[in-house]
């Protein structure tokens, strides 16, 4: 051990004091003189038990001192000093004292930065939320952070200076030591924890592996985090599709009245686009003239509702409702939802017309619906073909029950006016008083009871279509009158009004009255026939159809089945030849009576409708004539239509053979117009 003096305690002596002090095991401080009592160095001296002077002579002269320092700097003090001590001791003289010290001072000035970046170090590598586990080359731990204690479960003291393999569990850093290989993104399970970790080696300067570090963290709350974060965009990619994909117009603002959101919707009522909307003041899509809503909203904090307003370039005429945003008490903006007023108008107009009092039918039959192999009803339908490419006026004739409304469809729905309304009025079927005001219309006060506004007629409603008047013989005069009108002027005057309004309507009048004779009698107007029967097609009966019989019960059959739930496959043909033998005067509507009730008649298991099903046909027979006072056999009395009909059917019989089947010479010989001729023959079959 090296014995040293130190001569002079001032700044100097007391900066080497402490450096000797640090060296207490290869140096020994024997004493500290200075001639100031209150020399610093002197205290710090006494401070640790070594002997203070104020005469250094008692302690450089001590035989066991090695090194004697002079660290007062006073001129010729070395020389007194190397006078008094023993010749093994060292003076150290004031220049080389200062370059000790200056060498000691660097080197505690380097131990305290380096002391202080392992301190600045250690607090930054704690204060990180990653952790961190660092081994030597040994696998030794030389560095466990906080963070690294937390999810270990383990403090420092047990684990430093240890093998990471005996302390860590579910280490892997001695397999990263061994392979040199990084193993990065691996994710395992720390007792309750999930963690995610990078283990990386740590090389010198030559390529070796020295050590290797494992930076790892908890990604518990990241995964929690992160299903939160996924439900949340689905919750926005489905509230933005709805938004989207609804039908009502949507504009959002935000609480400075900029535009925010608009959906497609909005785009197409309004015209225009998002982008000149969003990022815009909410007055750039409305009238200048109008308030905006949405500011009104924004400023008030209530909801309005039902605010006529125009948007738009086009100024189309809406009604808005807008509400306010808020979010925990705090406003966002404003939601205003645009509706378009034309389209409530739109659909105004549907309600008043489905509110009709008359029964509005729907054009549903076609040509191809209608069955016709029998050459007489083959010629009607070839008939009613041709007029349907025309826009003439027709007159379907025929008896009860024969299908002329089943006609006036196929016509519609095959002529231009297709896509037009389709109107049957039953003329028969309507009060006369109510009659002209529903065909023709009335205005407001016209008479007691009138709708405020007035009324539009169904000819009105039929503009572009198609109107069936069925049983237009029942027409009153007054009102045939009227009907002449329309259908040489093409237009109507409204009950109660005197202006003519302009209408576009197709008629297809029906009737299985006997015009000509209703002519003759004065109770049908004879300018209003020829209009009406500019094409007329006779509908024959059933009775000179037969061979159209099998077919019609056929599709009754089919049609009968879906109306009963039932599932009749055929008719027996002993059955069928009771149909066929027939003369049906009540036409294709009896026959389809008679299915029907054979149908009925018969079992859920049944499925041929045989002759026992089939209930009597036809009406009862008279009762019998009482014989006459004579005792003869009175004739019986037949229904006077069959014998006008049986005679006139036999004058055109004869009319023909004595004319050899010349029509027009047969018309002239039975005073009638050739087409008064034509008609009866196509009534009776005999074309």
């Amino acid at each position: 051990m090296l014995n040293v003096v130190i001569v002079g305690a001032g700044k100097g002596g007391t900066s080497l004091l402490n450096a000797l002090l640090k060296m207490s095991r290869q140096v020994r401080v024997l004493g500290v003189a200075d001639r100031r009592p209150d020399a610093p160095g002197l205290g710090l001296a006494a401070a640790h038990g070594i002997p203070t002077t104020t005469d250094f002579t008692g302690l450089v002269c001590l035989p066991e001192v090695d090194v004697i320092v002079d660290a007062t700097g006073q001129p010729g003090l070395d020389e007194e000093i190397r006078r008094l001590k023993w010749p093994r001791a060292v003076v150290i003289e004031g220049l080389a004292m200062n370059l000790i010290l200056s060498f000691v001072e660097e080197s505690h000035r380097l131990l305290r930065a380096l002391e202080e970046r392992e301190l600045e170090r250690d607090v930054m590598l704690d204060s990180t939320h990653d952790a961190i586990v660092a081994v030597n080359a040994e696998g030794v731990v030389t560095l466990l952070n906080r963070s690294a204690e937390k999810l270990l479960g383990v403090s420092r003291d047990q684990v430093l200076g240890r093998r990471a393999a005996d302390v860590i569990p579910n280490t892997r850093l001695h397999v990263v030591l061994a392979t040199g290989e990084p193993e990065l993104n691996q994710q395992q399970e720390v007792g309750r924890t999930t963690i995610v970790t990078n283990r990386v080696p740590v090389r010198n300067k030559d390529g070796q592996v020295v050590g290797a570090v494992a930076v790892f963290r908890d990604i518990t709350e990241v995964k929690a985090l992160a299903e939160e974060i996924t439900g949340l965009r689905e919750m926005k990619v489905l509230l933005e599709a709805i938004f989207n994909s609804t039908q009502d117009a949507i504009s959002v603002v935000d609480e400075n009245g900029i535009g925010w959101m608009v959906n497609p919707a909005y785009s197409a009522l309004t015209g225009l686009k998002p982008e000149e909307v969003i990022g815009k003041p909410a007055t750039v899509d409305i009238d200048p003239s109008q308030e905006s809503m949405h500011l009104q909203v924004l400023r008030t904090r209530q909801p309005v509702r039902n605010v006529p307003l125009r948007v738009g370039p086009r100024k189309r005429e809406v009604v808005v409702n807008v509400a306010p945003i808020l979010v925990d008490g705090k406003l966002k903006g404003s939601v205003g939802v645009i509706r378009d007023v034309s389209e409530i108008a739109r659909l105004s107009a549907e309600l008043e017309q489905h509110r009709k009092l008359l029964r509005r039918l729907t054009s549903s039959y076609t040509f191809d619906e209608i069955i016709a192999d029998s050459p007489v009803m083959q010629q009607a339908v070839e008939q009613a073909r041709r007029a349907a490419e025309t826009p003439a006026t027709v007159l379907l004739r025929g008896e009860s029950g024969t299908g002329k409304e089943l006609f006036a469809h196929a016509i519609h729905n095959a002529s231009s006016r297709r896509r037009g309304q389709f109107i049957r009025v039953n003329c028969a079927a309507i009060a006369e008083s109510l009659l002209e005001s529903e065909l023709f219309g009335y205005a407001e006060g016209a008479f007691t009871g009138a709708r405020k506004g007035g009324k539009r007629g169904l000819f009105e409603e039929a503009h572009g279509g198609t109107l069936f008047l069925d049983e237009v013989g029942e027409l009153p005069p007054g009102l045939q009158a009227k009907l002449l009108r329309v259908l040489q002027e093409k237009e109507i005057v409204r009950v109660g009004e005197a202006k003519p309004i302009k209408v576009d309507v197709r008629v297809i009048a029906a009737t299985n009255a006997p015009l000509e004779e209703m002519i003759a009698k004065g109770t049908f107007r004879e300018d209003l026939y020829y209009r009406l029967n500019v094409i007329p097609i006779v509908i024959p009966p059933l009775r000179h159809r037969q061979e159209d019989i099998p077919k019609l019960v056929k599709h009754l059959i089919e049609k009968l089945n879906k109306e009963y739930g039932r599932n009749v496959q055929d008719i027996a043909p002993d059955a069928l030849r009771v149909l066929m033998d027939y003369h049906w005067p009540g036409n294709v509507r009896e026959l389809e009576n008679i299915i029907g009730r054979a149908m009925i008649a018969m079992s859920v298991t049944d499925t041929i409708i045989e002759r026992r099903f089939l209930p009597p046909l036809g009406i009862a027979p008279a009762p019998e004539v009482p014989p006459a006072e004579d005792g003869r056999a009175r004739p019986g009395v037949r229904p006077l239509f069959e014998v006008v009909a049986e005679a006139e059917k036999a004058a055109l019989l004869q009319a023909l053979q004595e004319t050899k089947g010349n029509k027009t010479e047969a018309a002239r010989r039975l005073a009638i117009a050739p087409r008064t001729l034509y008609y009866k023959l196509e009534r009776y079959g005999l074309m």
